[in-house]
């Protein structure tokens, strides 16, 4: 007869369990301090390097980007404020006021240019018009050099006040949406096509697309509605155009 299990081998199983559980503990704790001290000499490598290069980060935007891009790696973002500190964001604890300044000037720059062509583009400009039209104007951040990436990083900053804006891709186009509406699934499919094509209709759409009349129409007349695309009604059959080609094709030119 086979006998059973006696309540040593339970003891010793409960035993094992948590010395397995404690030992699972240590290393974690062991891990999570390495990792620690590793993210702490890394930060303090890059402050050594943003202050040795400070003058390449404030005049080239290419090595601006580049250094940002370090900083996100590891976990810093340069433009938000150090908690508990009063020095602010990790430009200026770094590298002055210039470069933080320079970015929330841009922002606010970024914040103009999107209300003043809203009517004409619907709220959605293209990353590199918005840096066209800025860097026309003078007087930015000491005349530092204006890149697609700083745009970028300026349009970051303003999210936290919930002002609605955000970068959205449409095709291989980065985009500057300045108001709160979302696109469709159909809706993008119909802008990329405008930057591929440059120009669509409603018959152009029920080829390509496969869509019948009703579905293309209905997107068309909400792009519309929202002065994402303009009507030219000269054509043989109408053609609905984006204003965001319109000025790629101007600053091609």
């Amino acid at each position: 007869m086979r006998r059973g299990v006696g309540l040593g081998a339970f003891d010793r199983r409960q035993l094992t369990s948590q010395q397995f559980a404690s030992h699972g503990s240590t290393l974690r704790a062991e891990h999570l301090s390495s990792l620690t001290t590793q993210l702490s000499v890394f930060q303090s490598l890059l402050q050594q390097f943003a202050q040795t290069h400070a003058k390449d980060i404030r005049s080239n935007p290419t090595f601006r980007a580049e250094f940002a891009r370090m900083c996100t790696a590891i976990g810093v973002d340069p433009l938000a404020s150090s908690s508990g500190k009063k020095e602010g964001s990790f430009w200026a604890q770094i590298l002055g006021g210039s470069v933080n300044d320079f970015y929330f000037e841009l922002a606010v720059r970024v914040v103009e240019v999107c209300r003043a062509t809203r009517d004409v583009n619907g709220g959605l400009l293209g990353v590199g018009e918005c840096r066209e039209k800025i860097v026309s104007r003078r007087g930015l951040g000491g005349e530092m050099e204006v890149s697609d990436d700083d745009i970028l990083r300026a349009v970051k900053s303003l999210r936290p006040l919930g002002s609605g804006f955000d970068i959205v891709k449409v095709g291989r186009k980065q985009m500057i949406r300045s108001v709160p509406k979302e696109l469709n699934n159909d809706q993008s499919t119909v802008l990329e096509a405008i930057q591929v094509l440059g120009y669509v209709s409603i018959s152009m759409l029920q080829i390509n697309l496969r869509w019948d009349r009703p579905r293309a129409k209905t997107v068309i007349d909400d792009l519309v509605a929202d002065s994402l695309v303009w009507v030219d009604a000269q054509a043989e059959e109408t053609e609905y155009w984006s204003p965001s080609f319109i000025d790629d094709s101007a600053l091609q030119d």
